[in-house]
């Protein structure tokens, strides 16, 4: 019991779409540095598609957080799925900024026309992430429809 009471309560933002691209599209989209400082606005420095990989993003600082992103990738399987660490934040900041111990987790489903897409940010804590909560789950909407319409580009 007392175990349970110490757990931090979390929550994760999940968004699916289907595009009509293959797995193989989407991946490129997903995986591309390049594509990826386009659909999140923000390029990452040092990114590979490869388990332990380390990169950045760099985003807008707030109080004692420099606005940098730190991420590791944690598992890569080609074409249907990529999962990375998104660490980020300080301690001191009690709304935007404030720390951040994160995953993202993409997930490709071949489906009839195209390709489901599965986005799930989990981990964020409550209270402490409320705010990084509600602005992100806006945020990851659009960027997933970003995704789609890069995905178009290079498909074309």
């Amino acid at each position: 019991m007392i175990e349970a009471a110490m757990k931090t309560a979390t929550q994760d933002i999940v968004v699916e779409e289907v595009f009509p691209h293959t797995p193989e599209t989407i991946w490129k989209t997903l995986t591309t540095g390049e594509l990826m400082g386009r659909w999140l606005m923000m390029k990452p420095t040092g990114f590979e598609p490869v388990k332990g990989a380390r990169f950045t993003y760099q985003t807008t600082p707030a109080g004692a957080w420099n606005g940098v992103i730190h991420c590791e990738v944690l598992e890569v399987m080609c074409n249907e799925r990529l999962s990375y660490s998104w660490q980020g934040g300080h301690d001191g900041n009690a709304q935007y900024g404030s720390r951040l111990d994160t995953v993202v987790t993409l997930t490709l489903a071949r489906v009839d026309g195209g390709t489901r897409l599965r986005l799930v940010h989990s981990g964020f804590e409550t209270p402490k992430n409320d705010s990084a909560f509600k602005n992100m789950s806006d945020g990851w909407k659009t960027v997933v429809d970003r995704i789609g319409a890069i995905s178009s580009e290079i498909n074309s």
